[in-house]
This record gives structure tokens, sequence and C-alpha cells, in this order.
């Protein structure tokens, strides 16, 4: 087996292949991809599995890609906190901007964090060769792709590590400190998104087997005297839920999904900061209202959605919003209760946040168990049902 790349030289040589003129091509390209949201789970996975597999197959390099522009890859402070861990940088990271015009007969697609591509990249979805994931399977992506992993998991990066650590354990045994380093640095990258999906693996909920084990695994991988699972949870979460210093615009634009069912077009935006803090930050609600308002109409939304996550008192709590913001977004909207009653949804404050003629409601959501893998299924349907018979 050839020499192991560390992983900043790694990142380097996939700049190079991805930015190469296409006559240096000497066959498709192989792109590793999280969903649009861009989260930790999302960027870190891109890069792990695109590392492992890389280095476990020296003849088809990986290209980890992050499915965002590089401006946006400054409002994951979280990403940067934790690629400190792994001695890089930012400018280490491959984004959509990079992403040259590239024919689907020029490349192949593995999926992390979703099933199936979106957007600008949807074009590209025959040429998906792997996917592993977390999600509700969207049918999308063809069954004969292997692996094809798509269970639940508090992280994706579980499976990842699940699906991996063989050809972890296959890499020649460390004989220097720089190569044993080199694995410190790459558990310490696969360790940050389980611990924060899974709050250090203490949200009951949300933790399977897989995520136990993982963790398990990775702690193998690390130097045992220069890691504290506790600091490190600490410091990336304190670094995630400061969002003190970005405009709503930045807030909601930061963790933000989109979909398209039956001709309408549906946008949730995660903050880990609960709606007392927005409001707060805002002074009065309507000004949060108004910034709102402004991204749906920017994002051509028919139903805006605010989804948040926050622990006052040591007590995790989650709201969430819906805004029907078209004729037949409100329609969707007005479905959506009876959708979602395991949510167990409690007006929030009184309805201070509920308004426009009914069309705008905001909910404590007592069923702590549902994120927006679960809660945005449940608003598809009710975009589906807007005609009042189901669509298939």
């Amino acid at each position: 087996m050839p020499p192991r790349l560390p992983l900043k030289g790694f990142l380097a040589a996939a700049r190079s292949a991805l930015t190469a003129p296409p006559a240096q091509r000497s066959g498709p390209l192989t792109l590793v991809i999280g969903n649009e949201s861009a989260d930790l789970d999302s960027l870190c996975s891109a890069v792990v599995l695109a590392y492992i597999r890389s280095n476990a197959s020296p003849h088809t390099l990986h290209i980890p890609l992050s499915n965002i522009p590089r401006s946006e890859l400054v409002l994951r402070t979280e990403m940067t906190a934790v690629l400190k861990h792994a001695g890089l940088a930012p400018t280490d990271i491959l984004t959509l901007s990079e992403l040259p015009d590239l024919k689907p007969e020029d490349t192949q697609w593995f999926l992390v964090d979703h099933n199936a591509l979106t957007g600008q990249l949807q074009k590209f979805q025959s040429r998906v060769i792997g996917c592993i994931d977390h999600h509700v399977d969207e049918k999308i992506t063809s069954l004969d792709v292997k692996p094809r992993i798509i269970e639940p998991c508090g992280s994706c990066m579980s499976l990842i590590i699940e699906e991996s650590r063989a050809a972890w354990d296959a890499f020649p045994a460390p004989e220097t400190e720089d190569v044993a380093a080199e694995d410190d640095r790459l558990a310490r990258l696969a360790f940050a998104p389980i611990l924060i999906d899974t709050l250090d693996l203490k949200e009951q909920h949300k933790v399977k087997e897989k995520d136990i084990r993982a963790a398990e695994y990775l702690h193998t991988k690390i130097h045992p005297h220069r890691f504290s699972q506790p600091k490190f949870f600490e410091e990336v979460t304190a670094v995630k839920e400061d969002i003190s210093q970005l405009s709503f615009y930045d807030i909601l634009r930061k963790d933000y999904k989109e979909w398209e069912e039956s001709g309408l077009k549906l946008g949730i935006s995660c903050v880990v900061q609960n709606f007392d803090y927005l409001l707060e930050k805002a002074g009065q609600p309507s000004v949060f209202i108004d910034e709102l308002a402004a991204w749906a109409k920017e994002r051509k939304l028919d139903v805006a959605s605010v989804m948040t996550t926050s622990n006052p008192g040591g007590e995790f709590q989650r709201h969430l919003l819906v805004w029907g913001i078209t004729d037949k977004g409100v329609a969707a909207a007005n479905n959506f209760p009876g959708i979602a009653e395991k949510l167990q949804l409690e007006q929030w404050h009184d309805g201070v946040l509920d308004g426009d003629d009914g069309k705008r409601k905001a909910w404590r959501q007592k069923d702590l168990s549902s994120s927006r893998k679960q809660v945005a299924p449940l608003l598809r349907e009710a975009l589906k049902n807007v005609d009042g018979t189901p669509q298939s």
C-alpha cells in the first residue's frame, strides 16, 4: 500500500484534482458530498469518508465537497473550531465555489448525510455510486448503489465509522508520532458531529448502538492524554451556540434546507437558540417576523418554517414555527397540525408569534425526539395534501 497521505496533503491533492484542466483528468471525478444545510455532520462526514476511501483505494481519489458556496463557510464557526483540532483551516475545505462546470458523465458521486441530490446538483443524480445517510429514504438513489446505507442513527458519521473501520484499521500501523497524530486528527474530526448530534451521547431518544460503538472506536484512535470528551463537546457546543454576532439573515441561512413538493416550496431554518432568545435579539416580535418574511420572499417560499433547539436551565426544548406564505402555502400550513399530532404541539407563549390572519403559528414541541429529519417529512406531506387528496 502506498504511504498514507496526511489530512492536509490529501485535501491539497483533492483541490488539485478538482481544479485541474479537463485534459489532465484520467477519468471521472469522484466527489463525496453532504447535504445543503452543510451542518457539522455533513461537512465532517464528507472529509472523513473521502479520506478513508482515498487511502484504502489509492487509485481512486475521493474529493470531499461542502454543499455550500465558500461565502457561507464562514457561518459554520463550529466547523472552524473542529478543523483546528485536525490541524486544518476553512481554506483547506472545498466548496461549491470550487466546483467546475462538469458534465454528469465526467463525475461520480458518493452521498453522505442525505440520499438524493438537490438544487443545481440534481442533474448528477444518475451518477451516484454510493450513499450513507440517516434521514428518511427519498427512494431516488438507485437500490443498486453500493454501499447504500440509509438507517436511523444519531449521527451520519457513526454509520460512516461502522462502514469504514475495517478500511481504517487496514492502514499501515503507526510507526512514528506523525502517523499516530494523523489518526488522532482524523478521529477528532469524526468525533465532533457524533457528540454534537447526540448531546455528548446523552440524548437517549437519538443515540443508537452504532453511535456508541463509533465513539468507543474513535477513542482507540485518539491520544488519551491529550483529549477530554466532555471538554471537547463543551468547546464545540459553545462555539456553535454563539450566534450573537450574526444577523437574522445569517441565522436563517446558517442551517437551512428546502424542498419542493407538488409544485410548492418549503424552507426550514434550524436555529441553535430558542424563540425567547431570537425575540430578545430582535427587541420586539415584529422585527423577527419581518426578517423571516424577507427571507421567505428571497427564497420564494410557499411555506417557511423555523425550528429551534435550546437547553434553558438544563432542560432540552424544541420550538417550531410554520408560516403559510402563498395561498396554497396557507392551505399546506393548515394541513400540518392534523398530520403532526405525534409532535405534541402546544401554542408558544400565548400566541406571541402567531398571526397574519392565522397563517403563522408557533409552538413548543413536546416530542423532543423529532428533529428536522422527522418534521420535514410531515411538512412535505402537508404540501402534498393541499388539494385534499394525498399524492403519490
